[in-house]
């Protein structure tokens, strides 16, 4: 298992309950942790709508987890 810290915004958070939570999965790639989040908290994007940053760089949908990474969802931005 690898434990990563999350981090959400907008939609996301609301639809997670919180702004960060740090979580142990079996993920392997940035797309395999979204697939098992959106089961975990009903998440309605498409992998497609989102960008991913982890550690603070934009990142591949393939990239593989690492123990302690940080990664943040950025869902569409609305305007005002």
């Amino acid at each position: 298992m690898t434990r990563v810290n999350l981090q959400y915004y907008a939609q996301l958070r609301e639809q997670a309950g919180a702004s960060a939570e740090q979580v142990s999965t079996a993920a392997v790639t940035l797309r395999d942790l979204y697939d098992e989040l959106r089961t975990r908290h009903g998440f309605t994007l498409p992998v497609d709508a989102l960008k991913v940053a982890v550690n603070t760089q934009f990142s591949d949908w393939n990239r593989t987890l690492a123990d302690g990474d940080t990664v943040v969802f950025i869902p569409p931005v609305a305007g005002g």
